[in-house]
């Protein structure tokens, strides 16, 4: 028998709400997302241990938690997840506008981190946390071909997450150039560049900053170089002169920093 519309228009509508909602684990992403006030949270579930744990963090945040035995762990998440008993289920952070993220302060130099295509969730919460270490004001993504947001990330950020704007928008050569129309100097990491940052930046080193960096393996793509104001590489001791891209973020943002 065929379902009614209304059924089916009902089903299809909170599918789509289940696919717009993020399960953050791990007592480290969940405190941190419990006391984001920006954060919208949804449903915490924790064993009593975790509950102990983030008390105070619960406690600040409103939410009421569902306290379960261990073994009886149900949500949404793959099993092989170190989730040390707590799990909180969220609505996916809005940063805004790129315009609104990549103005400094007194605080915050103006750096910028561009992933083009950087897929590893792992790869992208390591970089938010060092852009967060080093002050960077944001990490730009791409809205398709690049890591969403989810519990992966979330752990491996530490935290950095919920501090550490992370956009993704529709076209990364669109962004590159609308961040030097706002005056940034945009650098694209590039292994067989012939200058490195430092050399770059010489004399340029309180400009604003926007490191681009590409996925392990594929690099950047042929546009995204033609659209960098120039190539650069880091520089390298020894034969051997190769980085998985979070050291590679991390090392670029701080030889990019005032020193």
């Amino acid at each position: 028998m065929k379902k009614p519309k209304w059924v089916v228009e009902k089903e299809q509508a909170k599918r789509k709400a289940a696919a717009e909602t993020v399960w953050l684990f791990g007592l480290h992403a969940v405190r941190d997302a419990l006391l984001n006030p920006a954060r919208e949270k949804l449903r915490l579930v924790v064993t009593k241990n975790a509950s102990d744990k983030l008390a105070d963090a619960i406690a600040e945040s409103g939410i009421t938690a569902e306290v379960v035995d261990s073994r009886k762990f149900n949500v949404p998440i793959d099993p092989q997840s170190v989730h040390q008993g707590a799990a909180l289920e969220v609505k996916p952070l809005d940063w805004g506008r790129l315009v609104d993220r990549a103005i400094g302060t007194e605080d915050r130099p103006q750096r910028l981190v561009l992933l083009d295509r950087v897929t590893d969730p792992h790869n992208v919460g390591a970089i938010l946390r060092s852009a967060e270490v080093f002050g960077a004001l944001a990490v730009i993504g791409t809205r398709h071909h690049s890591a969403p947001e989810t519990g992966a990330l979330a752990k491996t950020a530490s935290g950095a997450l919920e501090r550490q704007p992370y956009l993704r928008l529709r076209n990364l050569s669109d962004a590159i150039v609308e961040l030097q129309q706002m005056g940034y100097l945009v650098l694209g990491m590039d292994g067989e560049a012939e200058q490195t940052i430092e050399q770059a930046l010489e004399g340029k080193l309180d400009a604003p900053v926007a490191l681009v960096l590409g996925a392990e393996g594929p690099g950047l793509r042929q546009k995204t170089k033609e659209t960098c104001d120039a190539l650069v590489r880091i520089d390298f001791a020894g034969g051997f002169g190769s980085l998985n891209v979070s050291n590679a973020a991390a090392v670029a943002l701080y030889a990019s920093l005032p020193h």
